[in-house]
């Protein structure tokens, strides 16, 4: 399989809800590196996973959606517990889209999975990966 990961980051606002939480109940700021991997089993004609200009600039539209916003006052978001693990899972779902609408290229049609992995810090990270 071969792999192909482009890199950006995000700076959000957010609270939970759940005793499990402590004190990140309350408002409080995230920052996180998010690394977007795509996969294949074979290259594509020119042989390449996906055009990397192509795949950073995806990635960095979908993460300014995110970026710099309060995720409880997000309506995608309401009454959601924006935990790492699902915002990895939103950042795969929204590049997939893109994958799927031709914005990444003909030649990402071809891409079996992704993962999405987002840095909360350099001892604790959390994935998400997915087929298309």
């Amino acid at each position: 399989m071969f792999s192909v990961t482009v890199r950006d980051h995000i700076m959000i606002a957010h609270s939970f809800r759940g005793e499990v939480f402590g004190p990140a109940q309350r408002l409080h700021g995230a920052t996180f590196l998010v690394d977007a991997t795509f996969r294949r089993e074979q290259l594509d004609d020119d042989n390449i996973v996906v055009d990397i200009g192509l795949a950073t600039q995806e990635l960095g539209a979908v993460v300014s959606e995110l970026n710099y916003r309060n995720l409880d006052s997000e309506p995608d978001f309401a009454g959601i517990n924006t935990s790492t693990e699902f915002l990895a899972k939103v950042i795969a779902d929204r590049l997939a889209e893109r994958i799927e609408k031709g914005a990444l290229g003909e030649g990402a049609k071809g891409i079996a999975g992704i993962s999405v992995t987002l840095h909360e810090s350099h001892i604790a990270w959390a994935s998400y990966e997915r087929a298309l």
